[in-house]
Order: C-alpha cells, then sequence, then structure tokens
C-alpha cells in the first residue's frame, strides 16, 4: 500500500470517527501534496508525487511544527504549542522509524564505502547516497557534520 493511499485511509477513517483535529491534519497533508503535484504541473505533464516525495513533505511538516510549537511555548501560548505538538504526532505515524545514534553511524560508514569517498570534497556523494537510502529516517541537518568529520 502506497503512503498516498495509507494518507487516504486514515483520512476516511477520520472522517467516520468523527476525530475533528486528526482529520484537519490529515487534510493540511493533502493541501501540501497537492501543491506539490500543482507545481510540478508546469515542468512535466506527469505530475504525480511519489512516496519519497511524500515523505520529505511530511518531514518538512513536522520541522515546521516544531519550530512553531517552540516559538508558541516561548511567547507562553501553550494552547497553540500543545496543538503544534499533537500535529506532529498525527503526521510522525506516516513518517518512517527515526535512526538512532549507532545506527545513523553504521550508515554514514555504509554510504561511505558505497560512494567511494576519501576525501571532504566527496561529501556530497555521500549525502547522496544517505538521502537516496534514509528519506525521512534521519535528520540530513545534523548528519552533515557528522559526515564531515568522518571525511576530514
Amino acid at each position: 500500500m502506497s503512503l498516498r493511499d495509507q494518507l487516504q485511509t486514515a483520512l476516511k477513517e477520520a472522517m467516520k470517527a468523527k476525530e475533528a483535529d486528526r482529520l484537519s491534519t490529515l487534510r493540511l497533508i493533502n493541501a501540501a501534496i497537492k501543491d506539490r503535484e500543482i507545481a510540478l504541473r508546469g515542468e512535466s505533464e506527469a505530475a504525480v508525487v511519489d512516496d519519497a516525495a511524500i515523505l520529505a513533505i511530511l518531514g518538512r511538516m513536522v520541522k515546521q511544527r516544531q519550530e512553531s510549537a517552540r516559538a508558541y511555548e516561548e511567547g507562553g501560548r501553550l494552547e497553540l504549542a500543545e496543538k503544534e505538538l499533537s500535529e506532529i504526532t498525527v503526521i510522525s505515524e506516516f513518517l518512517p522509524r527515526q535512526l538512532d545514534g549507532a545506527e545513523v553511524g553504521s550508515a554514514i560508514d555504509a554510504a561511505i564505502a558505497e560512494a567511494g569517498a576519501t576525501s571532504i570534497r566527496d561529501m556530497g556523494k555521500v549525502m547522496a547516497v544517505l538521502k537516496g537510502k534514509y528519506t525521512g529516517q534521519m535528520d540530513f541537518g545534523a548528519v552533515g557534520p557528522m559526515v564531515k568529520d568522518k571525511l576530514a
């Protein structure tokens, strides 16, 4: 079952169960996917967003909500922060499990070996391998410095 099918099934179940908050978040996810499809239509005829692109969209949505929740907490708007955190919970259901520190380290080592990287100049190749295999499973903003350290 594709990620898009899982989202549609969850949307229907939320409608039937009358879960307003969950339904709202699922509709936001679908709107983000449709926005991406519309943007792709200008580039090519086949405007279909695949699972990897959906995972990237979901990852961005989680990151946005984390930043918003932090800002709301700092501003003393705890009810809005709580709403953002509940949206993160719903979005995270469709993301793959995040890798822990040891798994990230071994994934970096494997990617360096696969790319044949020997110096910092090969960092782009290593990151491309990691993004191809682990999209949605690790924070590439945090992984970049780790790759740099191993190649230096």
